[in-house]
C-alpha cells in the first residue's frame, strides 16, 4: 500500500521532465518563453522530487505517526509547488504559437487543481487515526487514491505545455530536459 502511494509521488516528481523532439527552426521568441518557464520550474520539480524522497525515507513498517507525518509534509510540499508552477506558468505569458493563451489558460487551471487536489490529500492524511494500524491502513488506500487522482491532473497540465512547439522549445531547455528529474522506485 505505501509502494503504490510512493508510486503516484514517483510520476508526479517526474512529470516536469518535458521530452520532445529537438526544433530546427529558431524561434527566439518561443526559446526565450520556455527558458523563463523552465528555469523557474526545475526549482519546483525539485521539491516534488524531495517530497518523494521524503516519502521513500520512511520505511513501509515504520510507526503510522512517522508515516502520517512524511505523508503529511509531502504532500503540502508537492501542493505549493504544483501552485507555484501554476503562478510561473501565468506569470510567463501565452507562448507566441498559435493557440499559446488557450494553451496557458488550461495548463494553469490544471496546475492549479492538482494543487487543490494535493492539498486535499494532505488533509485527508492529516485527520488520519494512528492509534488503530488497520483504520491508519485502509485511510491511506483512499489517500493514495486520492494522490492518483492529483498525479493525473498534474499530468494533463504538463502534457497541454509538452504540445506541439511549446513542448519542444520547452524540451530543449535545461530546466525541463528528462533526467532532470530522478525517479523514487
Amino acid at each position: 500500500m505505501k509502494k503504490k502511494l510512493v508510486g503516484a509521488l514517483s510520476g508526479a516528481a517526474l512529470l516536469l521532465a518535458l521530452t520532445g523532439c529537438s526544433s530546427d527552426d529558431s524561434n527566439d521568441k518561443l526559446d526565450a518563453w520556455a527558458k523563463t518557464v523552465c528555469d523557474q520550474a526545475s526549482a519546483q520539480t525539485q521539491k516534488i522530487n524531495d517530497a518523494n524522497t521524503a516519502i521513500t525515507k520512511v520505511d513501509k513498517n515504520g510507526k503510522p505517526a512517522d508515516v502520517k507525518a512524511a505523508d503529511s509534509a509531502a504532500f503540502q510540499q508537492i501542493s505549493q509547488a504544483y501552485a507555484s508552477l501554476a503562478v510561473i506558468v501565468g506569470k510567463a505569458g501565452a507562448p507566441p504559437v498559435d493557440n499559446g493563451t488557450e494553451q496557458q489558460k488550461n495548463a494553469v487551471a490544471d496546475l492549479t487543481k492538482a494543487s487543490v487536489a494535493y492539498a486535499a490529500v494532505k488533509t485527508t492524511v492529516d485527520k488520519l487515526d494512528t492509534a488503530d494500524q488497520a483504520k491508519f491502513a485502509d485511510g491511506l488506500t483512499v489517500a493514495s487514491a486520492a494522490a492518483d487522482k492529483a498525479n493525473k491532473t498534474a499530468e494533463t497540465a504538463l502534457n497541454t505545455l509538452r504540445e506541439g512547439e511549446v513542448g519542444k522549445a520547452m524540451a530543449n531547455q535545461p530546466g525541463c530536459k528528462t533526467g532532470a528529474s530522478p525517479s523514487a522506485t
